[in-house]
């Protein structure tokens, strides 16, 4: 069963509500938690690393396991798959809840993650098989982007509400009602189906991806509180692990990272643009949450409300985003998105725009349309032109560069935030110590505009189609070739 049965349109509507259910959860878990940092840093004692590690061991081996999430889906079934994630997804939440410390509460997020890993790619294959016609597509794409922006907007409320009434402990219970709701609901409504042609997994592959995600974040992270010594083999075993997969992926009949799909212009932009944008935002939430309650001195939920400026424009501006990618290509929402982070970053970086209210507000409402517009294109171009066969590695290709981008934005980040604060007092020195990290941001979102711009034309188009073409030529070579040796 390569895809699935004929639905019709209200069960089409109905599949793509519980694949949105999931990715809620997911989204909502980061988001939600940004809020929580401080509550959590005093409670646990946690340093500005330790923070870090509470967002980054999740996106870290959320990043690391969605390929092989999205490639075991297509070979074993996408429905058992994504039940499996909820379930993990929904365990790990209850562990996360009740961690003693800074250390099993990590531990907890890892679990999250290996569930969380089973979620999005999944949900986005069983989408992409769903809804076939590609306009239809586009849409469904940009409400699942309205999510994203739904949990932005909701996250900080709903964590500064529980933070501030209960704990921040209640805000992993959040998880609980809704991953138990869509277990169900996938149980009796969502349709099995599978790629026509398994893959076979690769695990060494799969070591490498961990070890270069892993050692690459660890190095960043503490470099600023252990040095460059201590850290420098991390370094060293990052570099070796990338080299690695680039020498060894070309070589295997069906690696975990098809290293061909890279030779689509509007695929590598995306999957470029995926790790600036969500490097931004990663960055962006980090510093604006660490501001707004241990500078500012505001409570969990006053910080809430002014997240509100940057969440909203994006829930609104994320399912225009899909239409427009629909209607007239991604080459308009990258072009917006770019050019709205940048403006937000400049604000920051350049004007300090966190010291005075009109000006904080300013820069949080572009950052939301900004973001707000840049999810539709990357998952779209991401999936549209490869093989329906190879969806689910294609999505998780796409989701694995948002999360390691959102790693990478925490860790650079917030090591250049430590470095720069050091022993300094720390409302006095957070404005100038964060100025770095905004320039970074503003970097970020200038790589979305320019990359926008040149992979998004009529030459971009061009190379996915031979990419296309070849990679099923390819496939089909590789199905002849296995059945000569049977």
């Amino acid at each position: 069963m390569d895809a699935m049965p004929e639905l019709s349109h209200r069960r089409r509507l109905l599949v793509l509500a519980i694949c949105c259910m999931s990715l809620l959860i997911v989204s909502l878990d980061n988001t939600v938690l940004n809020v929580a940092l401080p509550s959590m840093q005093r409670d646990l004692h946690a340093t500005t690393s330790g923070l870090q590690w509470t967002i980054d061991a999740y996106t870290l081996v959320l990043a690391s396991l969605l390929m092989l999430a999205g490639s075991t889906a297509d070979r074993i079934g996408r429905k058992r798959v994504f039940m499996a994630g909820l379930t993990v997804f929904t365990i790990g939440s209850v562990l996360c809840s009740l961690a003693p410390n800074l250390e099993l509460l990590v531990a907890a997020r890892m679990l999250q993650a290996v569930g969380g890993s089973m979620l999005n790619p999944v949900a986005m294959s069983i989408i992409t098989n769903t809804f076939t016609d590609a306009r239809e597509r586009a849409r469904a794409i940009g409400v699942w982007g309205a999510v994203v922006g739904i949990s932005m907007a909701a996250g900080p409320l709903v964590g500064g509400l529980l933070v501030q009434s209960v704990s921040w402990r209640a805000i992993f219970w959040v998880n609980l009602p809704v991953g138990l709701a869509a277990l169900l609901l996938t149980l009796r409504f969502v349709p099995e189906s599978r790629a026509p042609k398994a893959r076979r997994p690769d695990p060494l592959g799969q070591l490498l991806v961990i070890a270069l995600f892993g050692s690459l974040t660890y190095a960043i992270i503490e470099a600023p509180e252990s040095g460059a010594g201590p850290v420098a083999p991390f370094a060293v075993l990052a570099v070796a692990a990338l080299l690695a997969l680039l020498w060894y992926e070309p070589r295997r009949a069906e690696p975990l990272i098809d290293l061909r799909f890279f030779r689509s212009a509007p695929f590598s932009g995306a999957t470029v643009i995926a790790v600036s944008a969500f490097a931004a935002l990663g960055g962006f939430l980090f510093l604006s949450t660490l501001y707004l309650q241990n500078v500012r001195g505001l409570d969990a939920l006053h910080a809430g409300l002014w997240m509100l400026p940057m969440a909203v424009p994006t829930f609104l501006c994320a399912p225009l985003s899909g239409r427009l990618v629909g209607t007239r290509g991604p080459r308009v929402p990258l072009l917006v998105a770019g050019t709205a982070m940048t403006a937000s970053g400049v604000l920051f970086a350049a004007f300090e725009a966190e010291t005075a209210d009109a000006t904080l507000l300013l820069g949080y409402v572009l950052f939301g349309i900004g973001f707000g517009f840049v999810n539709a294109p990357i998952t779209n171009t991401a999936v549209s032109g490869m093989p329906r066969a190879q969806a689910g590695v294609a999505a998780a290709v796409a989701s694995t560069s948002r999360q390691l981008g959102q790693t990478l934005g925490v860790a650079v980040v917030g090591a250049v935030l430590a470095s720069g604060i050091g022993a300094s007092p720390y409302r006095e020195s957070f404005v100038s110590a964060a100025r770095p990290g905004w320039w970074i941001l503003t970097a970020c979102g200038l790589a979305v505009l320019v990359l926008g711009l040149l992979t998004s034309g009529l030459w971009a188009r061009r190379t996915a189609e031979r990419t296309a073409r070849s990679l099923e030529s390819g496939d089909i070579r590789q199905a002849v070739g296995a059945a000569e040796r049977a």
